[in-house]
């Protein structure tokens, strides 16, 4: 898993609320056993048009947001069924991080386990980087998960809290198997010691 410390992108906004995963990643999609090639099936529903072509006022459609890396969304974002693929879609799209008011619990606990930061704040500091990213072209927020604040050119900064375990495995890149492998020794002692090796 891509460690996370500190990263700097441009902010794609996404004005709806109640994004469920099956319009980040539509069941047809499902099929590959894979973590990679998603991305371009994210929000397929939304981004394409029936003719295949892409839907021009869909916001990951716009210019101004290509290459995007920084997703800010309404509330209960990543709702609806359980799929991991809605998090390997967004990392495989480009997306380091998710901003949002809230999240659905189990999309929530996926994004840390697939490298993606997930980021709750208030729906009044997600309405003003709304603004930020309208009144200013390209613009560009710096995540810092060292010191879990949120800052760009203008003089904002914002702090944001993480759950220090989640916290760690991001820093250090840590799946839940890479998690378990750090406790290696003390595993291999206890085996050792109820005759299991």
């Amino acid at each position: 898993m891509q460690a996370f410390t500190k990263h700097t992108g441009l902010v794609a906004t996404m004005d709806r609320a109640n994004v469920d995963t099956d319009q980040i990643i539509p069941k047809q999609f499902l099929k590959r056993i894979e973590r990679t090639g998603f991305g371009q099936y994210l929000f397929f529903d939304w981004r394409f048009l029936d003719n295949g072509q892409p839907t021009p006022e869909f916001e990951l459609n716009l210019p101004r947001f290509a290459g995007a890396s920084i997703l800010v969304a309404r509330r209960n974002f990543g709702s609806g069924s359980s799929r991991e693929h809605a998090v390997w879609a967004l990392d495989d799209y480009g997306f380091r991080a998710v901003l949002a008011p809230s999240f659905a619990d189990i999309f929530f606990s996926n994004c840390f386990k697939n490298g993606v930061l997930p980021i709750v704040l208030s729906e009044e500091q997600i309405e003003d980087i709304f603004a930020r990213t309208t009144n200013t072209p390209g613009y560009k927020l710096t995540v810092d998960l060292e010191k879990c604040q949120i800052s760009d050119e203008q003089g904002l900064c914002v702090g944001f809290e993480v759950q220090e375990s989640r916290r760690h495995s991001l820093l250090h890149g840590l799946d839940d198997i890479a998690i378990s492998l750090e406790q290696a020794d003390k595993i291999s002692r206890y085996e050792q010691l109820h005759g299991i090796a």
